[in-house]
């Protein structure tokens, strides 16, 4: 049998799978009565829910197949990038809690919505725009990730990555728009445990039993591609990947989600916990793939495409369907995070703030017009862009470089000011667009010097006006 062609009976399952996410996120539409649902699922979720949504949303496109790729094609260093995210993920989950409190105590559900509380509205917009921006580049990453399967898949019914790439963008619209976080929460937890048992379970063990055993990936191992390596754009990974944690805006969405202090914490450490072991898995199936598949760029066009080509290639009918199913969860839930993270940055942080007086119906109503119109756009940039790991780093490394210190600031410390948090925002933007231009000079990547001067400028323009422009300081009542 031909293991490259899918077979109908695959092809159903991942079918009626998505049919099912499909249903699950409309079920979810009746939960929704105003903002405070469609952006924070009420603030009612669980330490579990929290856990998986955390865990689905880090391990997308990027984690899952881009990295795989970087595994595939270059070795250790997928693992030198993923371990400042790891990092940093695990420093945000000791500042969850605060966050939550913000959220309680004021009324935020955004970052944004910390620094028009803090610094007023320009603070606010600026950051926001930055938000929309990097939220429709990452999604753009996990619609191309998806189009790639579905492409692979699609042969069979002449699928082109264009026509998959639009399907994918619908299936995000529906059920994003339909229920808001509660249905991008609750197919999260589905697709976590699809997630586990269909790709970093089922994969690795039927991989290496072809490859003949541990002993026989070993013997055939080339002691290149576990060798750790560092340049300076190693080096700009790690800093983006850092920095870009202490102001994901999709994880502070799940700490204002959470139901309390303790849950945020919890929920998200044990996401976290999860993600450290399939940095390891991601890794070994890299290499599995370069063993088993040492054609896939030229066979699937792409070695983003490794882990699904290992699916299609080694496991029998049925198993192959529910373990690309399995990958596709995984990115759904990344692409739905974010999408949802866009769209309430442009109608609750932007809209809200110039029309102060918008109604919630009407804001409920805009927010799913933005998900179809900022859904299209990151179409627009995957159809653009077809390498995941070109668009994820590209959108992560300007707004690491401009908002990472700043959002950690916001919610700290006391004399941060809005000049101070203007500085450090516009200073570490103009750097990195301008490192970049001049070609990353000693070839470090941008995000590194963008981040020192963002930081350095938030600091010195504080401390000189934090006496004549002192900011507004949180406190809270616990």
């Amino acid at each position: 049998m031909d293991h490259s062609v899918i077979n109908w009976i695959d092809l159903t399952i991942i079918g009626l799978y998505l049919l099912v996410m499909l249903g699950i996120g409309v079920w979810f539409v009746r939960r929704v009565k105003n903002e405070n649902d469609f952006y924070v699922a009420g603030r009612s979720l669980g330490p579990v829910v929290i856990m998986a949504t955390v865990c689905a949303t880090i391990v997308g496109g990027s984690a899952m197949m881009g990295r795989a790729g970087k595994a595939y094609s270059e070795g250790f260093t997928c693992v030198m990038t993923a371990l400042p995210y790891l990092i940093g993920m695990y420093i945000f989950s000791g500042i969850a809690g605060r966050i939550h409190l913000v959220g309680k105590q004021y009324g935020a559900t955004s970052i944004p919505d910390l620094f028009r509380i803090r610094f007023g509205r320009v603070p606010q917009m600026l950051l926001s725009v930055l938000i929309a921006l990097v939220m429709m580049g990452t999604v753009a990453a996990q619609v191309s990730a998806t189009a790639t399967i579905f492409n692979m898949v699609g042969g069979k019914i002449g699928l082109s990555y264009e026509l998959a790439a639009l399907i994918a963008t619908v299936i995000f619209i529906i059920y994003t728009a339909a229920s808001g976080l509660f249905g991008v929460v609750y197919t999260d937890v589905v697709q976590f445990f699809m997630l586990l048992i269909f790709v970093y379970i089922l994969i690795p063990i039927r991989a290496t039993s072809a490859a003949g055993g541990f002993s026989g990936f070993l013997t055939h191992l080339d002691p290149a591609y576990v060798k750790p390596t560092f340049n300076g754009k190693i080096l700009s990974d790690i800093v983006t990947y850092l920095v870009f944690t202490l102001a994901g805006a999709e994880m502070w969405q799940r700490a204002f989600a959470a139901k309390d202090k303790k849950t945020a914490k919890r929920g998200t450490f044990l996401g976290t916990a999860v993600y450290m072991v399939t940095i390891a898995l991601i890794f070994y199936m890299g290499l599995l793939g370069r063993q088993l598949l040492p054609d896939v760029a030229a066979k699937y066009g792409s070695t983003d495409a490794v882990v699904p080509g290992l699916a299609i290639e080694i496991l029998p009918i049925g198993l192959t369907g529910l373990a690309l199913a399995g990958m596709l969860s995984v990115i759904m839930s990344t692409a739905d995070s974010y999408l949802l993270v866009a769209v309430q940055t442009c109608i609750h942080d932007v809209g809200k703030t110039i029309h102060p007086t918008m109604s919630e119906k009407r804001e409920l109503l805009l927010s799913r017009l933005f998900t179809i119109v900022l859904a299209f756009g990151a179409l627009i940039v995957a159809l653009y862009v077809k390498s995941v790991y070109t668009i994820i780093t590209g959108s992560w490394s300007y707004y690491a470089a401009a908002a990472g210190f700043p959002a950690l600031a916001a919610l700290y410390w006391k004399k941060a000011t809005t000049p101070g948090i203007l500085s450090g925002i516009l200073g570490g933007l103009v750097v990195t667009v301008a490192w970049n231009l001049l070609g990353t000079p000693f070839g470090l990547g941008a995000t590194v010097p963008g981040a020192v001067v963002s930081g350095l400028l938030l600091v010195i323009v504080s401390l000189a006006t934090c006496k004549k422009h002192p900011s507004k300081v949180l406190t809270f009542d616990e």
